[in-house]
C-alpha cells in the first residue's frame, strides 16, 4: 500500500517498519523510565501528600537539568544521524565525543547543586518549609545519580542515532527492576535494612542509575558495537568542528534552557498554590511523563529517519517522511491520552490523591488530553526540523511565544488576578495552537532541509528547485 507524494509513490510498508523498529524500543525504554518515576511516587505516597509534593518538585529540578543537556542531545542526533546516513564513521565518532563532553558538563553542574546546595534549590520551587525539608534530604543523595543518568543518555544518543535501540531498552528494563526492588527495601525497611522514607527512594534511584549505565556499556561491548569504544576518535576534532557543532547546538540549547526556565517559573507559580494542588501537579507531571515518554520514541524515530535521509542526499524522501510523521504521531498521542483518561481513577487514587487533590488531578488530565495533541504536533515538527539541519525556526517560535504570550498569562493569572488553579494551568498551553499553524506553513515550504554532509548538500539545489516549481503550481 502506498500514497502518492510529489509526483512519486510513497511506500507505507517499509516506512512503517522502519518507524516501528526505532520508535517501539525507544518508546518502551522511555515508558520504563517514566514508570520508575511513577513507581517512586506510588511507593512514597503512603508517607503522605507532603512527601509526594516534595518528590514532584525535585523531579522539576531534574527536568531543568534535562533542558540543559537536551540541546546537546538534539545536536548530537542531528550530526550523528546525518553522518550515519552518509557512511562517515569519523563524523559519527567525533560527533559523539563532542556530545558526551557537553552533556557531562551540564550533569556535573546540576549534580553539585543538588548535593551541595539543596536548600537553595528547594527554596526556589516552594515556600512550604515542610516540603523543603523533605526535598533537601532527597536531593543530597539523588544528585549522585544525575551524572550517571546523563552519561547513559549520551550513550543512548549515539545508539539511537545509529539505529541500535535495543541496548538502551534492555538496560532500562534492568534499571527499572532494580529501582523497584530497592525502593521496597530502602523506603519501608526490609531484609534487615532500616526504613529510610524518601531518602530510601533517592538511594534506590542512584543505584538504578549505576546499573543502567553499566548495563548499556557491557551490552554494547558484548555485541561488538564499535563507535562507543573508539575513545581516540571521540576527541579527534578541531576547533572549527567544535564551533560548527556548537553553532548547530546553540539554538537548540537556547530553546531548551529558556523553555526550562519558563517551565520553572510555571512550577514556581503552581508551587505557591494550596498544598493539595502541589500534590496534584506532582502526580500529573508523572502521568504526563508517560505520554511524553511514549511520544519521545516516535520523536527519536523521526529524527533518525529524516536525518539519515538528509545526510544521504535523499531529500525528497526526507520531506515525504516528515509530513506523514507529524500526523501519524499526533494520532498516536490522541489514542494514548484516551487510554490514560479511561483508567485515571485507580491511578490517581493509588498515587494518594483524594478529595480536592483528586479533583485537581482530573481537571489537569482533561485539559492536557485536549491540548497535548497540538503540543506534540509542534514537538515532532521541531525535532524533524532539527534533524534536517534547521535548529532555528522552531526555537525562535517556541521562545518568543513562551515569553511574550504564555508566561505573562501564567504569571498574571497566578500572582495578580489570583485565578483558580485550572485557569492558571490552562494558560500554560495558550500559545500552542498559534505555533502549530506557523509550524505547518514551514513544514510544507521545505525550507527546513539544511544538510551538513557533502551528499546532502549536493542534492539540495535540485530539491529546492522542485519545491519552487511545486509552489508555483
Amino acid at each position: 500500500m502506498h500514497e502518492k507524494g510529489t509526483g512519486a509513490s510513497f511506500l507505507w510498508g517499509p516506512f512503517l517498519k522502519k518507524l516501528a523498529a526505532i520508535a517501539i524500543p525507544v518508546a518502551f525504554q522511555n515508558l520504563l523510565t517514566t514508570t520508575a518515576s511513577m513507581v517512586d511516587t506510588m511507593m512514597v505516597a503512603p508517607l503522605g501528600e507532603l512527601s509526594v509534593g516534595a518528590l514532584g518538585l525535585c523531579a522539576q529540578f531534574s527536568s531543568l537539568m534535562f533542558s540543559g543537556y537536551w540541546g546537546f542531545f538534539g545536536g548530537g542526533m542531528l550530526f550523528i544521524s546525518q553522518y550515519w546516513g552518509s557512511g562517515e564513521e569519523d563524523g559519527v565518532e567525533r560527533s559523539y565525543g563532542m556530545t558526551w563532553m557537553c552533556m557531562m558538563t551540564v550533569a556535573v553542574i546540576f549534580g553539585c547543586l543538588a548535593i551541595f546546595a539543596p536548600g537553595l534549590v528547594m527554596n526556589i520551587y516552594t515556600d512550604k518549609t515542610a516540603i523543603q525539608e523533605i526535598g533537601i534530604s532527597y536531593l543530597r543523595i539523588v544528585g549522585f545519580a544525575y551524572i550517571m543518568q546523563v552519561f547513559s543518555m549520551a550513550m543512548s544518543c549515539l545508539l539511537r542515532s545509529t539505529e541500535r535501540v535495543r541496548i538502551p531498552m534492555i538496560a532500562s528494563i534492568v534499571s527499572v527492576l532494580t529501582n523497584l526492588g530497592l525502593n521496597w527495601v530502602f523506603i519501608y525497611g526490609h531484609l534487615g535494612v532500616p526504613a529510610m522514607g524518601i531518602r530510601g527512594a533517592a538511594i534506590a534511584t542512584t543505584c538504578a542509575a549505576a546499573v543502567n549505565m553499566l548495563t548499556i556499556y557491557l551490552l554494547a561491548w558484548k555485541s561488538g558495537y564499535p563507535y562507543l569504544f573508539r575513545i581516540r576518535g571521540h576527541f579527534r576534532w578541531n576547533r572549527g568542528q567544535l564551533k560548527n557543532f556548537l553553532t548547530k547546538c546553540f539554538p537548540i540549547l537556547c530553546n531548551e534552557i529558556l523553555v526550562g526556565i519558563g517551565n520553572m517559573l510555571i512550577n514556581i507559580t503552581l508551587g505557591r498554590q494550596p498544598e493539595y494542588v502541589i500534590s496534584a501537579v506532582a502526580v500529573f507531571r508523572t502521568l504526563e511523563g508517560l505520554i511524553i515518554g511514549f511520544f519521545a520514541g516516535f520523536s527519536s524515530a523521526a529524527s533518525v529517519l529524516v536525518g539519515k535521509c538528509v545526510g544521504a542526499g535523499e531529500l525528497r524522501t526526507a520531506y515525504e517522511r516528515a509530513k506523514r510523521l507529524v500526523y501519524l504521531c499526533s494520532g498516536v498521542i490522541l489514542a494514548a491520552n484516551l487510554i490514560l483518561f479511561a483508567v485515571h481513577r485507580p491511578i490517581l487514587t493509588r498515587m494518594s490523591l483524594s478529595g480536592l487533590s483528586y479533583e485537581a488531578g482530573v481537571w489537569m488530565l482533561l485539559i492536557y488530553g485536549v491540548v497535548s495533541v497540538i503540543r506534540m504536533g509542534n514537538w515532532i515538527q521541531n525535532d524533524t526540523y532539527r534533524a534536517a539541519g534547521d535548529a532555528v525556526y522552531g526555537t525562535v517560535l517556541e521562545i518568543v511565544f513562551m515569553y511574550v504570550l504564555m508566561l505573562p498569562c501564567v504569571l498574571v493569572s497566578g500572582f495578580v488576578l489570583h485565578l483558580p488553579y485550572w485557569a492558571i494551568f490552562l494558560c500554560c498551553y495558550v500559545d500552542e495552537p498559534i505555533r502549530y499553524i506557523l509550524m505547518q506553513i514551514h513544514l510544507y515550504s521545505g525550507k527546513w532541509v539544511k544538510p551538513i554532509t557533502e551528499s546532502g548538500k549536493a542534492a539540495l539545489p535540485e530539491f529546492l528547485s522542485g519545491r519552487k516549481r511545486k509552489g508555483r503550481h
